[in-house]
């Protein structure tokens, strides 16, 4: 009988799509892939050092798998594995440890499954992550996480990433051709661009610094693929999102509407501290540029609070210049020192409580701020992709536009495009919306 594995992802859309890779590897050496929740010989946990919290649940998810089964087989991988590989081989019930470069030979180290007394740690020097494995995730029907880049020659001064991952190398633009074109043969109808700093798209491995390809070609060349019904950009640094992209995705037929650009902070001196490569007239450029060519487009921020030196005044600063910014929805970040970066030495740290309450106060705010650009967005017509679950008798999905909006469940709907008119916003934030015409793509 063959070996069960499971796997649980913590972290971002990179991660995922790293997962699905891993697991594929497993299923080539003949193991059956299972939910976490279900008794496997095998748990497989890709972990993340973002924030300190992804540190935290690491241990539960262990735990949690040791009460599925007490003599599973648990590997940890990822990016809290190759920061802190003996920390994490402490955790009772953790057998092996993985680094960044040993992650995607997971199964060469499976000799023997019997438990180990304590963990076993294969981790490399990050230096030596200069080679690139291409991967994506198709777990969920209707949209994929395509990877086109890894790592990153930035020194930001609160980011553990360039430890975690090395340096900024990409992937040979044919090979993620091919890699969409397989995603598009399993009837996906979405591919989500993800990578550690996608804009940098085109070094090579080994520390190559040649850029082969800039962004704009992967952009054009993927809208030439077939059978891809949408392609969206995940996230890019604002001063490596060009005007040439910009007008190209206005013009495009498959990449959406929507871009996700870090800011990190308002304050152009909190800025600098950070070690950005940017200062926020460049951001308001950027986002000027995008609604004049698109203005219904979606653009959503990152931004992190309570960075050390960030006064009243540098936050206001902050609040003040999101809030008159024509953006549409926030992801807020609580700073919290990581080991090893700058940020964790600096003078005058923030006070915990201060900083949760400037979280809260940004969460508010990206509230109002989707609000109002759900509400800007009735009466047009969009098009939607339906997702595959069933939550509490609705189907859900989003706009070209990444507007969320449901429906009464109706499983025909699923993975399908359709033409919609939005209607009203119902009292949960999602909206509402009457068919246009029927089904534009099956």
């Amino acid at each position: 009988m063959s070996k069960k594995v499971a796997f649980y992802t913590l972290g971002c859309k990179l991660n995922f799509s790293e997962t699905s890779t891993i697991a594929r590897s497993f299923e080539q050496e003949g193991f059956d892939r299972v939910e976490f929740s279900d008794v496997a010989d095998i748990y497989v946990i890709n972990t993340c050092s973002v924030t300190e919290n992804a540190d935290k649940r690491f241990k539960t998810i262990v735990k949690k798998a040791q009460e599925i089964n007490k003599d599973a087989f648990v590997i940890a991988v990822g990016c809290y594995a190759q920061l802190k590989p003996e920390e994490l081989a402490d955790v009772e019930g953790v057998d092996l440890v993985l680094g960044a470069t040993e992650k995607f030979k997971v199964t060469d180290y499976l000799n023997d499954l019997s438990k180990n007394d304590f963990g076993v740690v294969h981790s490399c020097e990050i230096n030596e992550a200069d080679f690139y494995v291409g991967s994506y995730s198709v777990g969920d029907r209707t949209r994929a996480f395509l990877k086109v880049q890894d790592g990153c020659d930035y020194k930001c001064t609160y980011c553990t990433i360039p430890l975690a991952r090395g340096i900024s190398r990409s992937d040979k633009l044919e090979n993620v051709l091919q890699n969409a074109r397989e995603i598009s043969g399993q009837g996906i109808k979405e591919i989500v661009l993800t990578g550690v700093n996608i804009g940098d798209y085109g070094k090579g491995e080994f520390g190559n610094k040649k850029h082969e390809h800039t962004f704009l070609d992967l952009v054009k060349a993927l809208d030439k693929v077939k059978g891809i019904e949408r392609l969206r950009i995940s996230s890019i640094e604002p001063n490596l999102l060009k005007n040439e992209t910009i007008d190209f995705v206005s013009e495009s037929k498959t990449f959406v509407p929507h871009f996700h650009i870090p800011l990190q902070s308002g304050s152009d001196n909190i800025l600098k501290k950070m070690r950005r490569r940017y200062l926020s007239g460049l951001y308001v450029d950027r986002v000027k540029k995008i609604k004049k060519t698109m203005p219904q487009a979606c653009i959503g921020v990152d931004v992190i609070v309570g960075f050390p030196g960030e006064t009243d005044e540098k936050f206001l600063e902050t609040y003040n210049f999101l809030n008159e910014l024509d953006i549409s929805y926030l992801h807020v970040f609580t700073f919290s020192e990581r080991d090893n970066t700058p940020a964790a030495e600096m003078e005058n740290p923030i006070p915990l409580k201060i900083r949760k309450k400037r979280s809260k106060m940004l969460r508010g705010l990206s509230a109002k701020k989707r609000r109002a650009f759900y509400e800007s967005q009735l009466g047009g017509e969009f098009t939607v992709l339906f997702e595959g679950e069933n939550k509490g008798g609705y189907i859900q999905g989003f706009t070209e536009n990444y507007v969320k909006v449901k429906a009464p469940w109706n499983p025909e709907l699923v993975n399908t495009l359709q033409k919609i008119k939005l209607t009203e916003i119902d009292d949960d934030g999602l909206v509402r919306f009457e068919r246009v015409e029927t089904a534009i793509a099956i």
